[in-house]
This record gives structure tokens, C-alpha cells and sequence, in this order.
């Protein structure tokens, strides 16, 4: 059965609103790209789509009582949620360094969470 989907792809700035003709779990076309960027876009969104994500773990004895953290790599869209719920396990010891790992190997995702600011300890 052949569908029609839209996307607004984020592969560049131009923010192409691409229009995917699917068979199936076939791409038959892929409309309305400026560039080839859209065509891998398309693919990686219908079949395997993955988002970066962006929150922020408590912290012990720290300047604030949160810092800042995102995942390393875009991870899987259906397990955001239980990156989500890992990460609110988590309570890391002031000080915090920029780029410090703090959750190594998410849900064996192979992505690291990683913090996003200095937290010096008060």
C-alpha cells in the first residue's frame, strides 16, 4: 500500500518540508529536498529515528542544585524515556567538569551522558 508522508527535515538550515512516498518499508520517492542531505534524512527518520537529548542530574554539595547534561550521540526515539528515567537515578558530587561523563554506556546504548557546564563545589 503506497502512503504519503511529510517531514520538515534538520539536516542543514534551509529546513526542506520533504514529502516521502513509502511502499511498504520501501522509500519510492523522496520530494521537495534541496539538497541530498534529505534523501539520508528521510531514510534514518521513517526506519531508525533518533534524537539527542538534552536534561539535567542532581548534584551533591554543588553551587546549584542541578547541571546541565545531554546524551553524546543521538540515541534511539523509543528509548528516550528510559534514558530519561536513568538519568533521574543519578546524583553526581560537586565539583563537575565540562564534558565530564556522567552516565558511561546509557542503557547500553554505547552513548554517554555528558555534562554540559562547570559546577564548582560550594
Amino acid at each position: 500500500m503506497v502512503e504519503k508522508r511529510k517531514l520538515i527535515c534538520i539536516s542543514c538550515p534551509v529546513g526542506c518540508e520533504l514529502t516521502v512516498t513509502l511502499d511498504g518499508d520501501n522509500i519510492l520517492e523522496v520530494e521537495d529536498n534541496a539538497c541530498k542531505l534529505g534523501l539520508d534524512y528521510a531514510q534514518q527518520e521513517i526506519f531508525d529515528p533518533k534524537r539527542m537529548v538534552a536534561t539535567s542530574v542532581k548534584v551533591k554539595n554543588g553551587f546549584h542544585p542541578l547541571v546541565p547534561v545531554y546524551t553524546e550521540h543521538p540515541i534511539p526515539k523509543p528509548m528516550i524515556k528510559d534514558v530519561l528515567a536513568e538519568v533521574r537515578k543519578v546524583e553526581i558530587e560537586a565539583p563537575v567538569d565540562f564534558n565530564q561523563i556522567v552516565i558511561e554506556n546509557v542503557l547500553d546504548t554505547g552513548v554517554n551522558i555528558i555534562a554540559s557546564r562547570n559546577m564548582p563545589k560550594v
